[in-house]
């Protein structure tokens, strides 16, 4: 199983805020996973997400 990352990882992984990575995760707008009072993120979808995200942007 894949090591779930943390809001922080995440920001810094897509050179973000945690601010703004938090407010998209309340959006909806980001895949996430509420466990317990705590957000995680699974690398493998936000790679997706970022990869659909781009192309969208180019079409």
């Amino acid at each position: 199983m894949q090591r779930l990352m943390t809001i922080k990882e995440v920001a810094d992984y897509l050179r973000l805020s945690k601010v703004t990575v938090y407010k998209m995760t309340r959006q909806g707008k980001i895949p996430a996973l509420k466990i317990g009072k705590q957000w995680r993120y699974n690398k493998s979808e936000i790679d997706s997400w970022v990869k659909q995200k781009s192309n969208n942007e180019h079409h």
